[in-house]
């Protein structure tokens, strides 16, 4: 292994990798939302509604993400929807997130006692009250791993989005090592970066899961 060529490209990768970051953050912020009104549509069986919501997850679920890019980027400029890459691979990875999210919500919201929102609005609260003050609590406490999971997968779900020329770090490597022709020294980097990205924000989720646990039981 050369660590010139290791030291040199440093700069380089840590920079894509708060890309990286960038992408998986705003992702899963933006699927938090789309998971968890999916899962109150599908709960609720709302109208129309419903049927959409089956269909977006089966849809979500049953196809690969990569394809998803590629008919995102490629296919919707054809019916006048023009995206960059970076706007591209965001929707991406929010709406493949989002479906799977939406499942773990509504498991999770259907794991607490029905009884508890009967008893809610029996004392007179209405449903988004009950849900807000009694279940949503309760629930998120269940849903807190499969969050945290999500996160961590869609963190590696990024790379894909290389093949829409995003600069993240699989990206740049392919770009680095297009100029040192040393494929080996640099992908074994990028997957140490990898690694490390990914046992620093399992370690920070899973406090965050503990200190959650504490505060949400009481």
């Amino acid at each position: 292994m050369d660590f010139t060529i290791v030291i040199d490209s440093l700069p380089s990768l840590l920079k894509a990798t708060g890309m990286t970051i960038f992408l998986a953050a705003i992702s899963i912020l933006i699927a938090l939302v789309i998971g968890f009104l999916t899962a109150i549509i599908r709960i609720l069986k709302v109208k129309v509604l419903n049927e959409i919501a089956d269909v977006y997850v089966s849809l979500m679920r049953g196809t690969p993400l990569l394809v998803q890019i590629f008919v995102i980027y490629y296919g919707l400029p054809q019916v006048g929807i023009a995206l960059d890459p970076i706007s591209s691979g965001i929707l991406a990875l929010s709406l493949n997130a989002g479906a799977y999210l939406s499942e773990s919500f509504r498991a999770s919201i259907l794991a607490v006692d029905n009884g508890q929102m009967e008893a809610s609005m029996s004392m007179g609260m209405t449903y988004p009250q009950a849900l807000k003050r009694i279940i949503l609590p309760q629930s998120l406490r269940i849903a807190i791993p499969t969050l945290s999971n999500s996160f961590i997968v869609l963190i590696k779900d990024t790379s894909l989005v290389s093949v829409i020329t995003v600069t993240e770090l699989l990206q740049m490597s392919s770009l680095i090592i297009a100029k040192t022709f040393e494929p080996l020294t640099i992908y074994l980097v990028a997957a140490a970066i990898y690694w490390i990205l990914i046992s620093f924000f399992t370690k920070l989720l899973d406090r965050i899961e503990v200190q959650s646990s504490k505060y949400l039981v009481r």
